[in-house]
């Protein structure tokens, strides 16, 4: 069975790779969500619910910048420039969720007002909403797409990659006579 590379980098230097390209922005998005949810509930009582859902807006868009800038140049540009794609669902499952991204960043740029500043509350609403929909939607296809096994789309992993990680070289051997 092989795995998607956005499946290898979730796995990769345990838990730290889950914890930052998962855990921070999935729960981050959560709460955004939940307090999304709870502010019409609570209406005049949503100061600190609002406050909470602007915060961690601000961060998950500040987590995704950090994300991006890291992935595209360390992950997506090698895999693109050498062909290395898994097949199209390695392909979706990373630009999905580099995608996702986006209406976070959004959502932070919304959220320190640097974006729609001059809109009517009820139209900044739709917008916070469209785009909190749109990263859902979007990291979720990432996470489908990574769990799938690429072979299933056609791809075989190369035989003497497995064979490589079972034969490193022993630099041990080499000769040493030249040292008299």
């Amino acid at each position: 069975m092989s795995s998607t590379h956005y499946m290898d980098l979730l796995m990769q230097n345990s838990p730290w790779n889950l914890i930052l390209f998962m855990a921070i922005p999935v729960v981050l998005a959560e709460t955004i969500a939940i307090t999304e949810l709870l502010i019409p509930l609570l209406s005049e009582r949503a100061e600190l619910t609002k406050r909470v859902n602007r915060v961690c807006g601000v961060l998950a868009g500040v987590a995704f910048i950090g994300i991006i800038l890291y992935l595209v140049p360390a992950v997506v540009l090698p895999l693109a420039s050498n062909g290395e794609f898994r097949t199209w669902v390695d392909a979706t499952a990373i630009f999905s969720y580099l995608l996702a991204g986006i209406p976070m960043i959004l959502l932070a740029l919304l959220n320190l007002k640097l974006l729609f500043k001059h809109a009517e509350p009820k139209k900044r609403n739709v917008i916070r909403i469209s785009l909190l929909a749109a990263f859902l939607v979007l990291s979720h296809i990432a996470m489908i797409f990574g769990m799938v096994d690429p072979s299933i789309a056609g791809y075989q992993p190369a035989k003497h990659s497995v064979e490589m990680n079972h034969s490193m070289p022993d630099h041990s051997m080499h000769d040493h006579s030249h040292h008299h």
